[in-house]
Formats: structure tokens, C-alpha cells, sequence
């Protein structure tokens, strides 16, 4: 086993809550994909398998939000636990926590959840250059190990804002930057490690999902524009590309490997904007395009600001500790699930030897 230093904070809530819905969206605008702002209903089941051990087995399972991002109209889980409860962490994680007692039987867990979703879009219009933030959303100004904030990566957000006038346009500034300059590397595991640090100050600008969003991020909190990556999982088939996700026929799609990191920032006027620059990478390496092709000037428009909502949105957590306190922490980030045998941590970008499978089923 791999043991790794890998979050904290508690509340309980209960297993069978039944999510409201509170969608908030802009007006209908038409984009050149056709995605309309039709629902679209996922049934999601997670599995989860452990060989038998004599040491105690813990799980933690990322939730879905229970916030604009989607409606959760169904959530269960059954298996041979000895405890399980939902607990929310630091940035408003929902988790399911599961243990196992030593024991000479497989430990065994099934997740199911049904979410409804609809594109999100943004009205640029009613943007303001207000910056008196409200508390809550001051705490994505401020920097983790990982999203660190610095006099040099200020000096550099400043750079690459320095025509900008207002928050918006300064977000646009680091996002054009972010598009342009970074690019995906098919080389790096699973989603990357997000240390945007290091990818800015060695100039490493390629990397996957978290890599490229961690930058994004980064680069906006050192210009003082509040903003979040967003990890999460696709759930079925894109009308932009099928690197942005894709299932069957029949709506069904194996997404054990399918997790996605977006991001937001917050634009007095607009609330939290969704933008995926990770994804503007991707198309481009999937579909072999350059920077003049319609099509990914047309993905790069549409993802400043909207996002496709294939995917179900799980947490904003960044160097944090789990609840309970594993024996591995701080957490670097939570898209994937977490477990521990005694005090060694199962490598997570391996879910055939952890063992788990995601598989999702669009009902509408």
C-alpha cells in the first residue's frame, strides 16, 4: 500500500435528505452546440469493494452539492459497514463516511443517487466593479499550500491584467492567459495535483484538469477577484465533444475514471461565474484543433461563463482535514474517494486495486 500525507470540520446531516431545488439561471442564449437549458436527470451508483483485513477500513465519499449547482431528488447506500453517516467539512463538503471492523469478509458499499441539471449561463450585464465582498465569499481570496498568495504571483497577476479596468475584465484577462498558454498533458495522473505554485514559477504549464484550474484560480486570488475550482464527475454525453464526456446509445456511461475539476469566480452582480478552462485544453488536444479553429474559439466563448451540465459538481475543498481525522492529513483535494487501511492510504487513481466503479444512466 501507498501512504500518503493527505482535510476537518463536522456536522451532521441525514442520509435521507431530500435536496430543494434552487436553480438560478440567466436568460435563454443561444450557444453553437445547442445545449438548451432542458433538464437532464442522472442515476449514479458507486461501488466499493475491500479485500478482507485485520486492520480497520475507512471511506470517505465525496457528495454531490446541495447548492444551484443541481437537485438531488434521491440518495441511499446499503453494505456490511459497522458505521456510516454524512458529515460536512471545511468549504461546505458533504461526505459519507464509512467504516469497517477487522474481519474475514470482503467490506462492501453501494452509493446511489438520482440529480437533476440544467445549463448554467451567465448575463454579463449586470456585472458591477463592486469589491466589498461579503464574508463568506472573502475566504476564496485566500491562499492554501497548494493556491498560494505571494507578493510574485501578485505581481504577476498584475501583469496579465494590467489593460483591465473592471473585475470582469480582469477575469477575462487571466482566462484568455490561462487558455493560451496552458495546454493538457496526457502524461500526468488522473487530474493532476493542482500545484499552481510550482506550474507558474517553473513555467509548467501542462498538466489535466486541476493543474490547469488551480492556475486559473490562483492567478485571479492574487488579483484579488474571488474564485474556486470546482471537483466533480462527468455523468454523460457532451454536445460539445465527446472529451468533455460520453456515454452509449442508451444513455449509459462507465464514469469510474470520468472525474473533472471546473472553477468559478465571483463577480459582484453575477454571483459565482462557471468557466472551464480545463476543458478548452482538452477539446483542443481530442480534435487536434489550433488556436484558429472556429470550434475552439466558439468552446473557449462558451466556457466563460456556462457550463454544460453533464457533470455533478461534488466540493471546493483545497488542503483541508476529513471528519473523522484520518491518519493521513492535510487532504490535497476530495474529487476522488478517500480510504484507509489501519493508516495507509489506498491509492486513489487506481479504482481497479482499491477497488470502486462510478456508472451513470441519463433518465431524461
Amino acid at each position: 500500500m501507498q501512504r500518503r500525507t493527505f482535510l476537518k470540520t463536522t456536522a451532521t446531516l441525514s442520509s435521507a435528505a431530500i435536496l430543494a431545488p434552487h436553480f438560478a439561471f440567466a436568460k435563454e442564449e443561444t450557444n453553437p452546440f445547442g445545449i438548451t437549458k432542458t433538464p437532464r436527470k442522472f442515476s449514479v451508483t458507486n461501488n466499493y469493494s475491500f479485500n478482507p483485513s485485520q486492520e480497520i477500513t475507512q471511506l470517505w465519499v465525496p457528495l454531490p452539492k446541495d447548492e444551484s449547482y443541481h437537485q438531488v431528488v434521491a440518495f441511499s447506500y446499503k453494505g456490511n459497514f459497522s458505521e456510516a453517516k454524512i458529515v460536512k467539512n471545511e468549504y461546505d463538503t458533504r461526505v459519507l463516511y464509512v467504516k469497517w471492523d477487522k474481519s474475514d469478509n470482503k467490506s462492501e458499499l453501494e452509493v446511489n443517487f438520482d440529480v437533476i441539471m440544467q445549463e448554467r449561463t451567465t448575463d454579463f450585464s449586470k456585472a458591477t466593479s463592486n469589491t466589498n465582498y461579503p464574508s463568506d465569499i472573502k475566504v476564496y481570496l485566500e491562499g492554501t499550500k497548494h493556491i498560494p498568495i505571494t507578493e510574485g504571483l501578485t505581481k504577476y497577476a498584475n501583469e496579465i491584467t494590467k489593460n483591465a479596468k473592471t473585475p470582469l475584465e480582469k477575469a477575462q484577462a487571466i482566462y484568455d492567459w490561462t487558455v493560451t498558454t496552458m495546454y493538457r498533458d496526457e502524461s500526468v495522473v488522473g487530474c493532476g495535483i493542482g500545484d499552481a505554485n510550482k506550474s507558474i514559477e517553473e513555467k509548467i504549464y501542462g498538466g489535466k484538469c486541476t493543474d490547469i484550474s488551480s492556475v486559473f484560480v490562483c492567478l485571479l486570488r492574487n488579483a484579488g477577484i474571488p474564485a474556486r475550482e470546482i471537483f466533480g464527475i462527468r455523468a454523460g454525453q457532451s454536445k460539445i465533444s465527446n472529451a468533455c464526456g460520453k456515454a452509449n446509445d442508451k444513455g449509459f456511461a462507465d464514469i469510474t475514471g470520468a472525474q473533472h475539476c471546473r472553477a468559478e469566480f465571483y463577480v459582484d452582480g453575477l454571483g459565482w461565474v462557471p468557466t472551464d478552462p480545463a476543458d478548452v485544453t482538452k477539446v483542443k488536444l481530442a480534435e487536434k484543433l489550433n488556436n484558429e479553429d472556429k470550434k475552439l474559439k466558439d468552446t473557449k466563448e462558451y466556457f466563460f461563463g456556462s457550463w454544460e451540465m453533464n457533470w455533478v459538481a461534488f466540493n471546493s475543498a483545497r488542503d483541508f482535514v476529513l471528519t473523522p481525522k484520518p491518519a493521513q492529513y492535510p487532504l490535497n483535494m476530495l474529487g476522488y474517494p478517500y480510504a484507509e487501511v489501519g493508516e495507509d492510504a489506498l491509492d486513489y487513481y487506481k479504482p481497479k486495486e482499491f477497488v470502486y466503479t462510478y456508472t451513470s444512466q441519463e433518465r431524461i
